[in-house]
């Protein structure tokens, strides 16, 4: 039997496709989506009061790898670019706030955008080539200037320290000095919840569904009239923006830039938290980065229980296998779910819409 218009027997969010774009930009905001997001936003208040420090630092590492996979996401996922070279603009968003912060005596709140912008001038000209090449071509010019990266901060020792790199002072915001995990987590986490909120409502836009239009079929974007390298640049720079801003928490927080810290190890991390996270989706990079961060510490854990418990010779081989068990868990889990953790919740979601009836 057909329902009346706008009328459904699970209520009037269940089972009713959205009719236009504002419907469905309405369900988006709805009472309980908000309702979830403001319960997210208690509970990272309250998590340096209630939690140690060691989780107090997992908590700041997992929201810098958030900044700058939601970067990559928003030029590998939405955009359809591939770069296996992102960490470079992490370290050159690093070491221009380290420059900016111990030669230049910068605060911390002029130095942090100065790395994002340095990184992002950085990632446009990257970018240059995406016009005429993309695909593995792209990806190998990434790369590239992941060892010209390099191959620049260990031969200017003069600026960048060389190989030892450069110490970075504590932030400090009038005569409160950020020196501890527990203060930086003021800093760090407010920048990483306001730029995923940047980043989602980002494709709520013109150029967000320029980016997205380019990934789909860049040519039948041109058709419509949409300027192919103009929005690919700038999807490098945003993305390269992301990445500076990391980079840049990442000095304050370690108090160094150290070239070792953004090897080709720290791109190819971060574009596998995209691949499990899901590409094409800001929640997928939160979850892909948190997958990727608590996993090996998890595994670390889980050798120093097996030592306690007298099984010492098991903990060294399983702490010697760890990198291996790691690669054998993603990629296990990109043979049953290669749609990333994002797939699951909104399975999940679909399947709660829809509780207590059979989907």
């Amino acid at each position: 039997m057909n329902s009346p218009a706008g009328f459904s027997l699970l209520g009037p969010r269940f089972g009713v496709l959205p009719r236009s774009h504002a419907d469905a930009e309405r369900r988006l905001d709805s009472p309980l989506r908000r309702a979830g997001f403001g319960a997210l936003l208690a509970a990272l208040v309250l998590l340096p009061f209630v939690a140690d420090g060691y989780i107090v630092y997992m908590a700041c590492l997992v929201a810098i790898t958030v900044i700058s996979v939601v970067g990559l996401n928003i030029l590998t996922g939405y955009t359809g670019l591939l770069s296996i070279g992102h960490a470079a603009f992490n370290g050159v968003g690093a070491f221009a706030c380290a420059v900016a912060a111990t030669h230049w005596g910068l605060p911390f709140w002029l130095a942090i955008p100065f790395g994002g912008l340095v990184a992002s001038a950085a990632g446009v000209l990257v970018g240059l080539p995406s016009l005429r090449i993309k695909g593995l071509y792209l990806a190998i010019a990434t790369l590239a200037a992941q060892f010209i990266f390099l191959f620049v901060v260990q031969h200017w020792a003069s600026v960048t320290g060389g190989d030892r790199g450069l110490q970075v002072p504590s932030p400090q915001l009038g005569g409160l000095r950020l020196d501890s995990d527990f203060r930086l987590y003021w800093l760090i986490v407010p920048i990483a919840v306001a730029m995923c909120v940047f980043a989602a409502n980002l494709f709520r836009t013109r150029i967000g569904r320029a980016f997205i239009a380019v990934r789909e079929r860049d040519y039948s974007a041109e058709v419509l009239g949409i300027d192919l390298l103009r929005t690919k640049l700038l999807s490098f720079a945003l993305a390269s923006f992301y990445a500076g801003i990391a980079g840049a928490l990442m000095a304050y927080f370690f108090r160094i830039a150290n070239p070792e810290q953004y090897g080709f190890g720290a791109s190819i991390l971060q574009l596998t938290a995209v691949i499990v996270g899901g590409l094409g989706s800001i929640l997928g990079s939160v979850l892909g980065s948190l997958f990727m961060v608590a996993l090996p510490e998890a595994l670390k854990g889980l050798a120093t229980a097996l030592a306690g418990a007298d099984s010492a010779r098991v903990a060294v081989l399983l702490a010697s296998a760890r990198e291996l068990v790691f690669g054998l868990l993603i990629v296990g889990f990109l043979l049953f779910e290669p749609f990333g953790l994002a797939e699951i919740v909104r399975r999940l979601r679909a399947r709660l819409a829809v509780w207590p009836f059979r989907s």
